[in-house]
């Protein structure tokens, strides 16, 4: 019993290993909004990410900023104001 799961755990880590990671590029298009901000013609991968928060009032810190990641990567950190619809 014990060397079976001793087998099942190692097979398990050997086929965890083998699994391809996934990556992908995001790009808004045209007219694009969040928050009924324009965030259009922007790309994000793995080394340009985005984190975008919405807020009912204004924010403490409003407004978009660049931060440096430890693995070399730029966030780009936005307090965005959710706009009222037409």
């Amino acid at each position: 019993m014990r060397k079976l799961s001793k087998t099942f755990i190692c097979m398990s880590i050997l086929a965890l290993g083998l699994v391809p990671v996934a990556q992908a590029e995001v790009r808004f298009g045209k007219n694009v909004r969040i928050g009924g901000h324009d965030v259009s013609n922007q790309t994000f991968n793995k080394k340009r990410r985005a984190k975008y928060y919405i807020y009912k009032n204004k924010p403490k810190n409003a407004g978009c900023r660049w931060k440096r990641n430890r693995d070399g990567s730029k966030t780009k950190i936005c307090h965005l104001q959710r706009k009222k619809r037409r």
